[in-house]
């Protein structure tokens, strides 16, 4: 926007200057009790908003576009811009327009984007977003690189750093991996170095703000540290340089330091179990497979009983973060035990349910922004952790983290006792409306509080004093915000009004009047209100310094309290469900007895419990049976089971051993990616690519009906193939799901392979599903009875079933479906001719019966009485003993 400033009012070039500084984002410009827009801007923000677009002024003759939303309700506003990505520049008057000459000073105090949230308004109460910047750095003379990762929640003050290594093909596989695992709401990267990227908010900053000497000290001056290798990063020289671009980046859109930023963690990259976003997406971790999350039914939403917002942030992390370490499991397994040993739950619960989110209300403190309500809450939430300490007394014996949480959970005495002396017992929403400092607080606010209080008994004293003077019995005294305080005398007895009385305002039927006496009072009764609020600004804003040095402590409160909520809340659904407490252990096994599926079952009136037995001898289980039988169902709650054993959490089962899992895969469903230029059956092989390239002995994967996206024979080549690699080479624990009966001979050639299915029984032409896993595979699929129940038109499943009839008929071997790895028809005859002459060997060894064929297609079975039915089998049976084409 090319505009010159000399062109416009004062005003304008002054939003003009600041605009320059911030080209690509949104500037809320304040303007008395509104936020402005201009220029494109104003457009912008008109069609996202849906608020009128008006005009303002001219530029060289046209209207200047111009739009605004009032500042007192600029927060929905906000909200609604941030979640569609937009960034905004709140632009304040800093100067005081009573006592300024010309435009009142105006300054950008800070920028708001979907990365760097912390207003509770804005975010969002059940999950973080997160910032995040990456930086990949060459190697000289080698073919590889090494890519850093640093990302911050502004909102908790959590910043972490990662780093690996490798060729740009896994790096950017790993990359995407890892912000799929992140999560980010806003993405940093170098205006230099284009990014793939696009579903996340990409913001690019210069190349400069990655270097690492920069990202070094700017690490050690957050971090109030002389060195990095406390923190196990000092050798992180990529990530160290995203680290400085990312606290570079913070810092500029909050105009202040970041107080509460003073810890640094270095994930590595064999700390979680590995969840890529097909495996989240397909297990329905946090949103379902059609991307629903509010409400819908996700193994987050079923164990969600936290009571504060802090645990239910840390439940929804856990689950997409599960530590491949067992002894962080282990001893949550051994804190639920002991809370559900000692019975506390109920008692937790109820402190719990009055704690607020202090987590980002301490954030807020630092970074000066927390409301008098925030602090209230603290206080308040504060004032329950000595009931959550007695509470855990009789428990925290029998577990280590237990007894940890009740050490971290030690009230603040200082920092409590500060909080309760100064702010009011029901403060203010806001400071500048006064009533926010408590009584007692500050000796000169308490006067100057006098002053304006005892207003009222000097104006009632006033007025009797001045009937009595005058005569007029129907004199006021009484006071408005427009015009101040004042004497009211009706028309009828002004000629009694005294010589001192001065008028102040003509009405209708009265005259106002003011006099030297009120006069006096009123500047001293309205100038102790403007410094009384003034007082309490300077308190507030001192409190908030004051409260500074408390936060690291209060941070660790935060924690202690999430923690314990996310603990009570497992132990709970445990206790209520029937839920079993898994043994992790460090051989080889998946051992499931009386599996279900957590969510599964709570949506349904009976929930068919199924075992799963796989061990270091038994690693591939080939499931078949009908659709809609349960395979896919019973392939979720292993992996669901598994998953769970290793946040923590006790397990929907009667028992269950895991041992060591690096990663879950799965290769679920059929979704297809058009936007990205993907068919079905691409998605469908990019997943089993990345399953052969990535998985291990320690690794657990979901295959359900790969190679149903092409044709037969190719499809079942590729399945063949794939169960082969997994079985032969991967070794790791699968789950196979097919409908390619050729597969079931697998356990045949490979003995740690294994046939089981769900079954299900045909009652007349319906069928009904018993979602049991057997052993051994099905005998059919079902599937024109599944089309029936599907509302398939019944002139359509006759059809069907007379061509399935006429296939079965011509087939050459005894099994329904054709066998692609028994040897090739022509291999056979040719074999048998060399063995044999053609004289001498049976046509009917090669050529099915016609006259038998024949007589099966004219058959309709759902035509037939019993009796017609009856005669059509001894017919059938006299044709199959004729003798066929060529047999003598």
């Amino acid at each position: 926007m090319s505009v010159e400033k000399t062109k416009v009012s004062p005003g304008m070039a002054q939003y003009l200057g600041i605009k320059s500084d911030y080209p690509t984002t949104l500037v809320f410009f304040r303007m008395g009790d509104f936020y402005e827009l201009f220029f494109e801007d104003a457009e912008k923000a008109s069609r996202l908003l849906g608020i009128t677009l008006t005009a303002r002024g001219t530029y060289n003759g046209a209207p200047i576009k111009m739009c605004g939303v009032p500042f007192h309700a600029a927060d929905q506003y906000l909200a609604k811009l941030v979640k569609i990505g937009e960034s905004v520049a709140l632009c304040e008057q800093i100067g005081d327009p009573a006592t300024s000459k010309g435009v009142v000073e105006r300054k950008v105090l800070r920028v708001i984007t979907p990365g760097t949230l912390t207003d509770s308004n804005l975010l969002p109460e059940k999950s973080e977003q997160a910032l995040l910047a990456f930086t990949i750095t060459p190697h000289k003379q080698r073919k590889t690189a090494t890519a850093g990762l640093a990302w911050l929640s502004l909102a908790s003050g959590a910043l972490k750093v990662m780093e690996f290594s490798g060729d740009m093909t896994t790096l950017d596989l790993r990359l995407k991996q890892e912000i799929e695992r992140i999560n980010p709401a806003e993405i940093l990267v170098a205006d230099l170095g284009a990014s793939n990227i696009t579903d996340k908010k990409t913001t690019t900053v210069p190349e400069w703000h990655f270097d690492i000497p920069n990202g070094e000290k700017a690490l050690l001056e957050q971090l109030a540290v002389n060195t990095l290798s406390g923190f196990g990063a000092e050798n992180l020289s990529a990530a160290i340089g995203a680290a400085g671009a990312l606290l570079r980046y913070a810092q500029a859109t909050q105009g202040k330091g970041l107080q509460h930023v003073n810890a640094l963690a270095v994930e590595t990259e064999n700390e979680y179990i590995g969840i890529d976003s097909a495996t989240r997406r397909n297990l329905e971790l946090t949103e379902t497979i059609r991307g629903e999350d509010a409400g819908a039914p996700t193994l987050f939403s079923l164990l969600d009983h936290c009571r504060t917002t802090m645990g239910s942030r840390l439940l929804r992390h856990w689950l997409h973060h599960a530590k491949r370490d067992q002894l962080v499991a282990q001893e949550r397994h051994a804190a639920i035990a002991a809370l559900l040993q000692a019975d506390v739950n109920s008692g937790l619960s109820m402190a719990l349910a009055a704690v607020p989110d202090i987590e980002r209300i301490t954030t807020r403190i630092a970074l000066l922004s927390a409301r008098p309500r925030d602090l209230a809450g603290m206080r308040d939430g504060l004032q329950q952790l000595d009931v959550l300490r007695i509470h855990l007394t009789t428990a925290n014996g029998s577990s280590v983290l237990l007894s940890n949480l009740f050490q971290d959970l030690a009230t603040p005495v200082d920092c409590l006792s500060l909080v309760q002396s100064a702010i009011a017992s029901e403060p203010a929403a806001m400071v500048r409306d006064g009533g926010v400092i408590a009584t007692g607080f500050d000796a000169e606010l308490d006067e100057l509080r006098g002053l304006s209080e005892n207003a009222g008994q000097f104006l009632i004293d006033l007025e009797t004093r001045e009937r009595a003077r005058t005569g007029i019995a129907n004199l006021r005294v009484e006071y408005n915000k427009v015009h101040g305080f004042y004497i009211e005398v009706t028309h009828g007895q002004t000629d009694k009004v005294p010589d001192d009385y001065r008028r102040r305002q003509t009405l209708k039927n009265a005259e106002r009047y003011i006099t030297p006496e009120l006069k006096a009072f009123e500047d001293k009764a309205l100038s102790a209100q403007e410094r009384a609020l003034v007082r309490e600004k300077v308190l507030y804003e001192q409190l908030l310094q004051d409260l500074a040095p408390h936060i690291a402590t209060l941070q660790t409160i935060a924690h202690a309290i999430a923690q314990l909520d996310t603990l009570v809340a497992l132990a709970d659904h445990a206790t209520r469900h029937d839920w079993c407490a898994p043994q992790l252990v460090n051989h080889p096994a998946i051992q499931i007895t009386q599996g279900r599926h957590p969510v599964v079952e709570k949506q349904i009136e009976r929930f068919i419990a199924n075992d799963c037995l796989l061990s270091a001898e038994h690693k591939l289980l080939l499931i078949t049976g009908p659709n809609m039988g349960g395979k896919s169902t019973y392939m979720r709650q292993v992996a669901l089971i598994t998953l769970l054993a290793y946040i923590g959490s006790y397990v929907p089962a009667s028992s269950a051993v895991i041992g060591p899992i690096d990663r879950i895969f799965t290769r679920i469903g059929a979704a297809d990616d058009l936007a990205g230029g993907r068919s079905t059956f691409m998605v469908e092989m990019t997943e089993s690519a990345a399953i052969l390239n990535g998985a291990s002995e320690s690794s657990l994967v979901l295959m359900d009906e790969v190679g149903r996206g092409t044709s037969t024979f190719d499809g079942l080549a590729l399945a063949w193939a794939i169960a082969k690699q997994l079985i032969d080479v991967t070794r790791c624990f699968t789950l196979f799901a097919t409908h390619y009966f050729e597969l079931t001979q697998l356990p045949e050639i490979h003995p740690s392979a294994a046939n089981v299915h769900l079954s299900a029984v045909e009652h007349k032409d319906s069928i009904v599903f018993l979602h049991a896993v057997q052993p051994g595979p099905a005998s059919q699929s079902y599937g024109l009875q599944v089309a029936q129940l599907a509302g398939v038109p019944a002139q359509v499943i006759r059809a069907a079933r007379k061509h399935l009839a006429l296939l079965e008929s011509q087939s050459v071997q005894a099994t329904p479906q054709f066998d692609l790895f028994s040897a090739p028809l022509i291999e056979i005859e040719e074999e048998a001719e060399e063995e044999t002459t053609s004289a001498s060997m049976p046509i009917s060894t090669v050529m099915p019966n016609h006259a038998l064929t024949e007589a099966l297609a004219l058959i309709d079975p759902d035509a037939l009485t019993p009796r017609e039915a009856l005669e059509q089998l001894y017919r059938l049976k006299n044709l199959s003993n004729l003798p066929s084409v060529g047999d003598e």
